[in-house]
């Protein structure tokens, strides 16, 4: 049974949205929130009114920072991007992970994030 509030001449259903967690929500969760809220319209509006939005965002957020982690490391070892190099040659190291960092984030945009 939905109960109604009257605001003036007109009764308004009562509706409030179930309890969510407070999970930190970071980079990628809010460039998920923007993707899907401006290409999704449907699915974001689905998950606003079934409360789970803010797990979702969450969760897309940890999954992004765990995937971007892992190939980061991947990259870097397939490269031969080691402490050797770092100890060597920093501006060398630190031109490389950069590289590696910004190659493995468009990865991680392209299959969680824009996905």
């Amino acid at each position: 049974m939905i109960a109604y509030k009257e605001h003036g001449n007109y009764l308004i259903p009562d509706l409030d949205l179930p309890e969510q967690e407070n999970r930190f929500i970071g980079k990628y969760g809010l460039r998920r929130k923007a993707y899907l809220k401006t290409h999704r319209k449907l699915i974001y509006t689905n998950l606003l009114t079934a409360g789970t939005l803010h797990k979702h965002l969450a969760d897309t957020d940890e999954q992004a920072k765990d995937m971007l982690e892992g190939l980061v490391r991947q990259i870097a070892s397939a490269r031969g991007v080691t402490e050797d190099l770092k100890a060597a040659d920093q501006m060398a190291w630190v031109g490389a992970m950069n590289n590696i960092r910004v190659c493995a984030e468009e990865i991680v945009m392209a299959e969680i994030v824009y996905a």
